[in-house]
């Protein structure tokens, strides 16, 4: 299942217009030109040229402040910015799409996605986990068993940064066992002299 079918329901045409469904049942109209860009990004990210991108992030922005209550919104604004390498305003955008919307299924499973995709997997799995007990239909379940799948993949192949560390973690453990082989060394020393 591609993009498209994550998102199904949300871009929707009612009486010729475009629009966004929200979980309440309410629409939020957005622009043709807003649907259009939303469609190629569902179907693949790749094929938005760079100008494209920036125009469908302005006019998700621009969407998002004259509705800023509005979850469904803030999860696709969030996909754009990621599309557009932005992941810092990405996770903030998720992140309120969650505050909004605490049992949106599409907010948690997009949310464990960015997460996954920075190789944050105890975050990911935290919100992919919560995504799948959100789930109201098979494909839903389907979409966060795959995403589960592939974080477990991750974790087993050891590709997890569990958020940022220092590298001077990794000096310290080298002091310490430069300090034991120095001391062994020693050790080794008094007693071939004696």
């Amino acid at each position: 299942m591609n993009e498209t079918g994550k998102m199904e329901g949300i871009v929707e045409r009612a009486g010729g217009a475009a629009m966004i469904a929200t979980q309440s049942g309410s629409v939020v109209p957005v622009t043709r030109q807003t649907q259009a860009l939303l469609g190629r990004m569902f179907a693949d990210p790749r094929t938005l040229e760079k100008h494209e991108t920036l125009e469908l992030v302005a006019q998700l922005r621009a969407a998002v402040e004259k509705h800023p209550a509005v979850s469904e919104l803030r999860v696709l604004f969030g996909m754009a910015l990621c599309v557009n390498l932005q992941p810092q305003q990405a996770i903030e955008e998720l992140g309120e799409a969650v505050s909004l919307a605490p049992d949106s299924f599409i907010a948690h499973l997009k949310m464990g996605e960015l997460w996954m995709r920075l190789r944050v997997c105890d975050k990911a799995v935290d919100h992919t986990n919560y995504a799948a007990k959100l789930a109201e239909n098979l494909a839903q379940a389907e979409l966060a068993r795959r995403q589960s799948a592939t974080l477990r993949e991750l974790m087993r192949n050891g590709i997890d940064r569990n958020g940022y560390r220092t590298p001077w973690l990794s000096l310290g453990r080298l002091k310490r066992l430069w300090s034991r082989n120095r001391g062994e060394a020693e050790a080794l020393a008094t007693v071939d002299a004696g």
